[in-house]
């Protein structure tokens, strides 16, 4: 199943972030900490070339530390680049956000030269809840349905420190299946764009192999030795209750249960992705892609009756 979710709306804020780069000192993208790799937006890495960026991994608190570490060092690592952790706990991050914005750029700042901030997001990642919590009132609206914010918002952090706020977006194309499940479980898709069911069983297959103690503490199962994924999702609906007639299990309602509570945090802090994998993914992702296009210029050669052009190399 390939999950996709670009509705009219992102092509709006694609616009309107090209717009606003040109008179953007920092950019700040808030990323998921449970798939760091998956919820950064690579439509939004070309439209901002080496401008500074902040990655702030948000929601911290809901991740597996070990992996916050690993991800910290290999988004530090990148040129113009600076990554610090978050979660709803902070109690001053506005001072944190400024602090690694003025390092990033530290010819910014004054009345004259104001730092002047951008910040963007995949949907349903948090950023709603940081803006609110930045200016200790309700600026912006929230709520754990991907698309809620709808227009830009401009947020005075300081005197000096001016924040634009952006609709959260997705890319048009989901390239690397396993990061389009990983977004749908994480609620940033629409629902309307995958089945409940098998992202479910996709995130069940890798919390049995990387999180298996926490998945038995939560639903009270003696072992995860119950079969293939259905099954795993079976058992927990049959544990939860979500029996129709003549004792089947509801597997849409368990689907249901599994999903709220991973966004929740009641499955413990796991993250989903390594940089290692999440890298490995991609470079699969990248050569599939790079053969369906030698196959569709293929194909659109034979039809117009002569030899395909070879591919102009690229680096990846």
């Amino acid at each position: 199943m390939s999950i996709q979710w670009f509705p009219g709306h992102m092509h709006l804020t694609r616009k309107a972030i090209t717009e606003r780069l040109d008179d953007t000192d920092v950019v700040i993208e808030l990323l998921d900490a449970r798939l760091p790799g998956s919820s950064a937006n690579p439509l939004l890495a070309s439209l901002i070339g080496a401008k500074p960026t902040l990655k702030v991994l948000n929601k911290q608190d809901l991740a597996d530390p070990e992996r916050n570490t690993l991800w910290l060092a290999h988004y530090n690592a990148q040129p113009q680049t600076r990554a610090v952790l978050l979660d709803a706990s902070e109690i001053a991050p506005a001072q944190k956000l400024i602090k690694a914005c003025f390092e990033l750029d530290p010819e910014r700042g004054g009345m004259v030269k104001p730092m002047r901030v951008l910040i963007c997001g995949i949907p349903n990642v948090g950023k709603s809840t940081l803006i609110n919590s930045l200016v200790k009132k309700r600026a912006a609206h929230t709520g754990d349905e991907a698309g809620i914010t709808r227009r830009e918002q401009r947020v005075v952090l300081a005197d000096d420190f001016y924040l634009f706020d952006t609709p959260g977006m997705l890319w048009p194309k989901i390239t690397v299946p396993e990061s389009g499940y990983r977004l749908a479980a994480s609620g940033a898709v629409g629902r309307n764009a995958y089945d409940e069911r098998d992202v479910a069983m996709a995130l069940l297959g890798y919390l049995r192999e990387q999180y298996a103690a926490g998945l038995i503490a939560r639903y009270k199962l003696p072992s995860l030795d119950v079969g293939n994924d259905e099954a795993l999702l079976s058992a927990i609906g049959a544990r939860r209750g979500c029996l129709q007639g003549k004792g089947r299990v509801d597997l849409q309602k368990a689907a249901e249960i599994v999903l709220t509570e991973f966004r929740g945090g009641q499955l413990g802090r796991v993250t989903l992705e390594t940089p290692e994998a999440f890298m490995a993914w991609k470079t699969a992702a990248d050569a599939a892609e790079a053969q369906r296009a030698a196959d569709k210029a293929a194909k659109e050669a034979a039809r117009k009756g002569r030899a395909p052009r070879a591919p102009a190399p690229t680096d990846r």
